[in-house]
This record gives C-alpha cells, sequence and structure tokens, in this order.
C-alpha cells in the first residue's frame, strides 16, 4: 500500500465512520495497479443515515441568508486555490492522469466554489400583473431539498464541486456518492469544506462498491427531491427509472459521441491544436472528447501529418512525474475497450498511422492513437471511445458533414474549425448539439451552461442554469 495517510471513511454529519457492514474497498494506482488506500463502502443502512444527517441540517443551511452561504464557498475556493498541488497528486495517484491535466482539473474544480459563490447572491425572481384577473404575481426560488450527488471517476474534482457548489449556493443539503475507482479526492475536499464554515450534515460523502443498491435507497427515500448524475447514458437511464418513483427532480449529463468537423479553409496550426485539446484533453477520458474527426478531402493528408506529428510528440508515463504528457487510464477494462475499438478499426480498413498497440509491464496505459480513413462501420464511431485515439474520416460537402455528425442518438458537444464566421455559425446552429466549440478544442467552463441534447442528458451544469437545478420556482398570487 502507498504512503496515503488521507481519510478514507465515510463522512456523514462533519464524522469519519466505517462503513455500518464494516466492509471496505481497495483504490488502486492506475500507473503501477498498486493499492492506493483502503476504503469503507457505504451500505443502505449508510445511505439512510446521510440522508438523515441531510435532512437534521436542511432548514438551518436553507434559512442561511445568500450571502453568509457565498462567503463560505468563496472561502472554499481560497482553500482548494491554496492546495492544488495537493490535490493534483491525489488525482493523479487514484485516476492516472498526467500531472498537468491534474493541475488544470484542480483549478477547474475550485473555480466552481468562485463562480457559484457570486451566483449565490443572484437567485433572481420578478414582480408582474396579471393582465386578465389584475392579481400581482410573485415569482421566486428557493432550495429544492435534500440532492443525491452520484459523480464519476474521469474528473474526480470537477464532477463534485461542479454539482456541490450549484447545491450549496441554492440552499440545498447534498449526500455525493463518488465513483468507486476515485473516491479520495472527494473525501479529501471535506476538510477544506469543514475549515470553509459548511456546517455538520451540509455535505455528506458515501463512497460504496455497492453504488446502485446505495443509490437506489436514497431515491426512494421521499425526504430527496433532486437527483444530479455525471456519467453514461445507459446508468443514467437506470436513475430516470428510480427517480420516477418519488418523482425527483433529475439533473443528467450523459454520454457524448463529439464530432470534430475541420473545412478547407481552417487554420491549419489554430486546428491541430484545437483537436489536441478536444481529443487528449483527460486522455480522452471526457464526454467531450473529440470521437469523430471529419476533415475535408482537400486538407485531410495534410491535417492528418500535422496532427500525427503532435500526437507523436507526447510523453507517456507515469503521470506524477513532470515531463509526462500522456498518463494512465483509469483500468483494465477502459484500456482493454480502447484497444478493441482500434483492432475493429483496422480489421475494418482504416490505416493506422500512429501507436495501436498496448504497451509490456504494469499500469493501464495505451499509446496516443491516429487511425485514418476509418470506415463507417467501425464500433469506435458510434460509441465512446474514451481514450487516446482519433478516429479521421474525410468529407468534400456541407450538409453530408452536418448530417453525418447529427447521426448519432448523443448530442453532448461538437467543433468547427473555419475561418469563414457565416459558415460556422450556420453549421453549429444544425448541429444538434448543446455545445458548439468554433475554432476552439475547450467547451468547459463554469461561467458557462454545460449540458447536451438528444440522450446526452437533461438540465444544464455551470452558468446561471447550474443553480436553477438545485431549485423550485413558487409563485405567489395576491393582491394590494
Amino acid at each position: 500500500m502507498s504512503s496515503y495517510v488521507g481519510p478514507a471513511d465515510l463522512y456523514i454529519d462533519g464524522r469519519w465512520l466505517p462503513a455500518s457492514g464494516g466492509e471496505r474497498f481497495d483504490v488502486l494506482n492506475p500507473a503501477d495497479e498498486t493499492v492506493v488506500a483502503s476504503v469503507a463502502s457505504g451500505t443502505e443502512t449508510d445511505a439512510r443515515a446521510a440522508v438523515d444527517a441531510a435532512h437534521e441540517a436542511a432548514a438551518g443551511w436553507a434559512a442561511r441568508r445568500p450571502r453568509e452561504r457565498a462567503e463560505i464557498l468563496r472561502r472554499c475556493f481560497d482553500l482548494m486555490s491554496a492546495r492544488v498541488s495537493d490535490f493534483a497528486r491525489l488525482i493523479t495517484l487514484e485516476n492516472g492522469k498526467a500531472r498537468a491535466d491534474a493541475i488544470g482539473e484542480a483549478n477547474y474544480a475550485a473555480e466552481f466554489f468562485r463562480w457559484f459563490s457570486e451566483e449565490a447572491v443572484r437567485p433572481e425572481g420578478h414582480l408582474g400583473h396579471a393582465p386578465a384577473s389584475g392579481a400581482r404575481i410573485l415569482v421566486h426560488h428557493k432550495p429544492a431539498g435534500i440532492a443525491v450527488l452520484v459523480t464519476p471517476w474521469n474528473y474526480p474534482a470537477a464532477m463534485g464541486t461542479r454539482k456541490i457548489a450549484p447545491a450549496l449556493a441554492a440552499g440545498c443539503t447534498v449526500v455525493i456518492k463518488p465513483a468507486s475507482e476515485t473516491p479520495l479526492t472527494m473525501l479529501a475536499l471535506m476538510p477544506v469544506l469543514e475549515e470553509a464554515g459548511v456546517p455538520p450534515g451540509v455535505v455528506n460523502v458515501l463512497p460504496s462498491r455497492r453504488s446502485g443498491a446505495v443509490v437506489d435507497a436514497m431515491l426512494h427515500d421521499p425526504r430527496v427531491r433532486v437527483v444530479s448524475f455525471t456519467g453514461s447514458t445507459g446508468v443514467g437511464r437506470k436513475l430516470l427509472h428510480a427517480a420516477a418513483d418519488q418523482v425527483i427532480k433529475p439533473a443528467m449529463e450523459l454520454g457524448g459521441n463529439a464530432p470534430l468537423i475541420v473545412f478547407d479553409d481552417a487554420d491549419l496550426d489554430l486546428a491541430v491544436e484545437g483537436a489536441m485539446v478536444a481529443k487528449m484533453r483527460n486522455l480522452g477520458e471526457a464526454c467531450t472528447a473529440a470521437n469523430r474527426f471529419y476533415v475535408h478531402e482537400r486538407i485531410a493528408e495534410e491535417f492528418t501529418q500535422r496532427f500525427t506529428a503532435r500526437m507523436a510528440s507526447l510523453k507517456m508515463g507515469d503521470g506524477l512525474a513532470e515531463d509526462v504528457d500522456v498518463g494512465s487510464l483509469v483500468n483494465a477494462e477502459t484500456r482493454d475497450k480502447v484497444a478493441a475499438f482500434v483492432e475493429d478499426a483496422i480489421q475494418r480498413g482504416a490505416e493506422l498511422r500512429l501507436g495501436g498497440t498496448v504497451p509490456e509491464g504494469p499500469g493501464f496505459f495505451y499509446p496516443p492513437t491516429v487511425l485514418f480513413n476509418v470506415p463507417a462501420g467501425a464500433a469506435c464511431l458510434g460509441d465512446e471511445i474514451f481514450g487516446p485515439v482519433a478516429a479521421i474520416q474525410t468529407f468534400g460537402d456541407e450538409d453530408d458533414v452536418v448530417a453525418r455528425a447529427n447521426a448519432t442518438e448523443y448530442g453532448l458537444v461538437a467543433y468547427v474549425f473555419t475561418e469563414d464566421l457565416r459558415r460556422g455559425l450556420s453549421v453549429s446552429e444544425r448541429l444538434d448539439f448543446g455545445m458548439v466549440g468554433l475554432n476552439r478544442g475547450l467547451v468547459s467552463d463554469p461561467a458557462a451552461p454545460f449540458g447536451g441534447m438528444k440522450q446526452s442528458g437533461l438540465g444544464r451544469e455551470g452558468g446561471k442554469e447550474g443553480m436553477l437545478e438545485f431549485m423550485e420556482t413558487q409563485y405567489i398570487s395576491t393582491n394590494w
């Protein structure tokens, strides 16, 4: 076991507690497959205790003045920002990503506390005069109630703070169930929240290997009023079914299959660098990662050569090393799935330009890989690759590429590169995706509404919309 000495128990009502069943599970370092820590595995009994704690704290937290909640969230930002290096190291230890990616995530995660500290004081409503009845219309927003937050392993810090911060800003209390591959970062955040002034019971953390049973128990507790989930569309559907029994308000950030379109008039230097960010940020383990590359046939070879050279320049190794660009994937299942996608594409006729071989030795590594002229039937085009593999196709017609980009059940994010602003905006509007990066390979921003269309989710995180996911609109009709 590593020298990790941080918290590894359940965090309920401001206390560190063992699981009621006494069970624990190991968290592995994906770079060498050693055990980082043994973590308490919560049960349905623990889930009820966490909801109890959130319920007891709910009235007091909701009654706090918005400015008080805002100042606590601002302190969370300051304290987390001061410990970015510590959080980055822990993120890499349990997730495997390179240090630069981990530092980027830690800063991004902290920024949600700052953004929602500012939004906490702006829960705007309105006053109107009903034209027919003459009644006054008073509309305001109030905390929705206890929120269950379920987060994935690919961003152990940011996916938690992106939910915790708006929930607390809105006046809700929460129970968070982090992914069992990466629970340590969220547990390590709790002392920061305590120091910032978050009262006991307002935030509770429930790691567990029995994710389905534990979350289901909470979703069938009538006191729970919101479920916010980030993860696969398949799991999201199951949670939506469970939430329906109690008519719980859902916020779902689900899977993606992002197209990246490069037109023949694009600035190739900008397009290559944008494609590197869209593909290789977080090693491709992101729902926002560019999954399908569509490059105009007139520039396809030049783009591919330049892009392949940039991919080849990346150094792979243990993410804790300062000079490593590409860390390990999170687990063997993810690595093997990526390898299977590449093998399938090659067997169908794709041209391998770079990578494509699982390295020997411990760790769940997969090298940066470029596939050119990927045939339409390749499995990697219909599902999230979730790894450092770029699947490139060509196109010649604008209508055709828009149709191909939209031919998916997912609709999270798309990327478009063109020097023609009119074309860029027109194509962006025709794409059935909740977000579009126009001449940019990065769309995630705490100040912007993050979310998708179709089966990529419901609701938005970040921006002004993020706090509304944890609030209910109330209308009061009166006369005076």
